[in-house]
């Protein structure tokens, strides 16, 4: 049996190059591909604070992931992988991590943003933070 492994997708071509790698070397894998919709994006305007907005701007997101996945998964043609979405909202880092310890994935396979000195610094590094909090091993596809 394959391994259950946890492909975190935001629509970088780093996301792309880690399902890549993840068909490449586990071609018989279990994947759930994760979606994060980070809250914070929908900004903090005046329209953000009617419920329609953000109920308008969850489906717009949700389309987005959906579409995503579609494009993911066309890559996964002539394997043997399996594919499941999840789609989730919240902060990415936490919620990678929770779906991580919650859904017995043997592993995480993500993409790396590949920044460096002051901008790691003041941005943070998403897959730094998972790799630092993961309940299973991270790997990490620049």
């Amino acid at each position: 049996m394959g391994k259950r492994i946890l492909v975190p997708v935001d629509g970088s071509e780093q996301a792309h190059r880690a399902f890549e790698f993840v068909a490449e070397e586990f071609g018989d894998a279990a994947v759930v591909l994760l979606h994060v919709v980070n809250p914070a994006e929908a900004g903090y305007s005046a329209q953000a604070s009617i419920p329609s907005f953000s109920e308008e701007w969850y489906e717009s997101e949700k389309a987005a992931a959906e579409e995503l996945f579609a494009e993911i998964a066309a890559l996964a043609d002539g394997t043997d992988l399996s594919i499941e979405r999840e789609i989730e909202v919240g902060k990415p880092i936490r919620v990678i991590v929770e779906v991580a310890d919650e859904s017995g994935v043997d592993q995480i396979v993500m993409g790396s943003h590949g920044r460096s000195g002051v901008t790691r610094v003041l941005l943070g590094s998403v897959a730094e933070a998972v790799v630092r909090r993961s309940p299973v091993p991270v790997t990490v596809v620049r």
